[in-house]
């Protein structure tokens, strides 16, 4: 099937639909110019000298965190500052969803907070966020560019002198089980569940997709797929989310509310 008939069948999908998720991974945002961690000319494969000796997952680790703080936050500064980013045409598309009422929520596995920075309100973070950060001793919250801006090495609680660091889930952490739940609530009551921009190759969140029940499932995604998702899937599009997403923004910008199956 050509791309403008597959655009023209997830709009049929989303016409019909009275409840649907996205659920996105780092795919989404590389047309911002944020790099994803795994294919060709992701952050995993941006090696910059001072941080050979370790390898990528140990530098957002829990584990770098508390061992070898200084390296933590200077890979932290230096690769996932996205103060300066812009959403893309998916973010915005998604955002009017929202506002339409042709879309319940955005699960996203990213940590940049550009959804809602395109004005989407439902979002739910399973991965936490660089626009949080906490005082890891007394839990004290500071502002979200806290990090990016101090001039210490680590940067420190001035109320009780422990790292502050960001709400982020690191490797060895746990994700946030009141964002887990509610995402995996959402995803059951969806009729029409669109995969973006994710292989789904990281655990658990990847485990989520099965508890979809409903009509449709769409994934959408340039690289290959794990778990068989696309045997699964109703419609695969491999291609990027922009190319989808301009044309679905078009359509749906004169559409109304239609959200009762989400309530």
């Amino acid at each position: 099937m050509e791309l403008e008939a597959q655009i023209q069948t997830l709009i049929s999908y989303l016409e019909e639909s009275r409840c649907t998720v996205f659920f996105g991974g780092a795919g989404v945002s590389t047309e911002s110019g944020i790099p994803d961690f795994r294919s060709k000319d992701g952050l995993y494969n941006q090696h910059d000298v001072q941080f050979e000796a370790y390898s990528p997952e140990y530098l957002l680790s829990h584990d770098c965190l508390v061992t070898h703080p200084k390296v933590f936050y200077e890979f932290y500064r230096q690769k996932l500052d996205t103060r300066t980013i812009e959403p893309n045409i998916t973010h915005y598309a998604l955002a009017h969803l929202e506002e339409k009422g042709k879309l319940a929520g955005i699960i996203t596995q990213n940590i940049d907070s550009l959804h809602q920075k395109a004005g989407s309100k439902m979002v739910y973070e399973i991965h936490g966020t660089t626009e949080k950060n906490y005082c890891g001793v007394c839990h004290t919250r500071y502002p979200s560019d806290y990090i990016f801006s101090s001039e210490e090495e680590i940067p420190r609680c001035p109320k009780c002198g422990g790292a502050v660091r960001p709400e982020v889930v690191l490797y060895q952490e746990g994700l946030p089980e009141r964002v887990v739940e509610e995402s995996i609530s959402l995803i059951q009551k969806a009729e029409l569940l669109i995969v973006g921009g994710t292989s789904l190759t990281v655990y658990p969140a990847a485990s989520y997709i099965d508890f979809f029940q409903g009509k449709h499932l769409v994934v959408i995604n340039k690289g290959t797929l794990g778990r068989n998702l696309g045997r699964k899937a109703d419609l695969v599009m491999t291609c990027g989310l922009g190319e989808v997403f301009s044309e679905v923004d078009r359509y749906f910008m004169k559409e109304t509310n239609n959200l009762e199956n989400c309530r």
